[in-house]
């Protein structure tokens, strides 16, 4: 493939200022003005403050609630499309709405392809993400999905850790197929919890399928909202004889008091990515940035060149 000679623009959402510049720095250009008009009962107007007729754009912002952050994307998307933009890319570290995949009881929307829609009737002609909640979500669009995985910036930590004795754990029978890929790509066992909900965010019963005694384990799963269930399972496989227990999830989303219950977990730690603000701080925290993969997955979809190198799982 050739390269692109006509270089592209990159405009933010203002609920990821701080990646949206990494990711821009790492790529080596910067970031496009973009003018925001206010209204006294919160209405906003989005206004792109250069050209781009003719060119590839990269629009980038996590969708976390609350709305106004799609609602965000959504309105840069189709001002751009508005402004003769050749392609709209819209770069979403985060998928917001993402755990509503699916009608799991009567009367309920599919919110996850809604949002798909959504993107693609804005003027979205491609869209760049990072573990979804559900694979099957990439699905959900009529346009291409680069869905990145954060095992690429997670599995070079976990390498530099050198622990012995280490194994694998899924919070939840859902994630067993995430779990199951690192113990793969780091030869060693897998340990899965089961989980019951009385509703959404509290948990009923946990149970442990496998032996954790003598073992660092590493829990692995998408996101950590309330954090629950990763506190649950890591207080769990402790009082089962696991030496330490380290979680690595994708998107912090750390609501309510997950901070609190973290720090007062056993968790020796907890790693996530910087695809959501972190409002708290806390010494049981530990940031590993996406910005690097972002931008060069960015690279190459200008370039039109291959993506394949970038997926470890």
């Amino acid at each position: 493939m050739t390269k692109n000679t006509i270089e592209p623009k990159f405009f933010a959402c203002r609920q990821s200022p701080e990646l949206a510049a990494k990711i821009v720095n790492e790529y080596g250009a910067k970031l496009g003005n973009v003018n925001f008009s206010e209204y006294s009962d919160g209405e906003f107007q989005p206004a792109l403050e250069e050209s781009v007729r003719g060119r590839r754009i990269f629009i980038i912002g996590s969708t976390f609630p609350n709305a106004d952050n799609l609602m965000e994307m959504l309105m840069i998307i189709d001002a751009a499309k508005r402004a003769s933009a050749r392609h709209i890319t819209a770069v979403i570290p985060y998928f917001g709405w993402a755990r509503q995949d699916r009608k799991d009881k009567p009367r309920v929307p599919i919110t996850a392809k809604l949002v798909a829609k959504m993107l693609e009737s804005a003027g979205a002609t491609r869209i760049v993400t990072m573990d979804l909640h559900a694979d099957q979500i990439q699905g959900f669009f009529e346009r291409p999905v680069d869905h990145l995985y954060a095992s690429t910036i997670f599995m070079p930590y976990i390498k530099s850790l050198n622990l012995d004795n280490l194994m694998i754990a899924s919070p939840d029978m859902g994630g067993s197929k995430r779990a199951y890929a690192y113990s793969k790509h780091l030869k060693c066992e897998v340990v899965i919890c089961y989980k019951q909900r009385l509703k959404a965010n509290v948990i009923s019963h946990m149970e442990l399928i496998g032996d954790v005694s003598g073992k660092n384990v590493i829990l692995v799963d998408d996101m950590v909202d309330t954090a629950g269930t990763l506190t649950a399972a890591a207080n769990l496989m402790m009082e089962r004889g696991a030496i330490s227990v380290r979680a690595i999830t994708t998107h912090g989303l750390l609501s309510g008091n997950a901070v609190e219950r973290i720090e007062k977990s056993k968790l020796t730690e907890l790693i996530i990515s910087d695809t959501i603000p972190i409002k708290t701080s806390s010494s049981k925290i530990k940031i590993v940035t996406c910005a690097p993969l972002f931008a060069d997955v960015m690279k190459n979809v200008q370039n039109n060149t291959s993506i394949s190198d970038k997926f470890i799982m």
